[in-house]
């Protein structure tokens, strides 16, 4: 696709992408430094949003070493059919599994701010292959 690019616009297209690919994982960080510092957060999330309960301190901690990596994986842009791929699936299971929150949204709209970075992981992974500015691998 890179061929059929003018130098111009895949410049702006590149830059774009990672302004987008920063964004998301700023987002991502956030949430998994969480998992670090307030465990009872994530476990009350995952009970809440998921059903899932009984999780403890070191599921929540193993959670987060695991979304550590794969968060940093996505912003050094390692294998990005996997790495784009799994934020785009995690991100909309946490967007989707709010649905509920969306029925009432002017008492839940910092929930709407799930859509547009879904919609940016979504962009990432379809456009995994034109990013290319400041990663350690330029393949998909």
């Amino acid at each position: 696709m890179s061929e059929a690019i003018p130098s111009e616009v895949r410049g702006r297209l590149q830059w774009s992408l990672l302004a987008l690919r920063l964004g998301v994982f700023i987002v991502m960080f956030v949430w998994t430094l969480d998992k670090f510092f307030n465990p009872g957060h994530s476990i009350k999330i995952f009970e809440k949003f998921y059903a899932i309960s009984g999780l403890g301190e070191s599921i929540a901690y193993a959670l987060g070493a695991l979304q550590l990596i794969l968060i940093l994986a996505f912003l050094a842009g390692l294998q990005k059919r996997l790495t784009y791929g799994l934020i785009f699936l995690l991100h909309g299971g946490s967007t989707l599994s709010a649905m509920g929150q969306y029925l009432d949204p002017f008492n839940n709209l910092l929930f709407f701010a799930a859509w547009p970075m879904w919609a940016a992981c979504l962009a990432l992974y379809l456009l995994r292959t034109e990013d290319t500015k400041f990663t350690l691998s330029k393949s998909a």
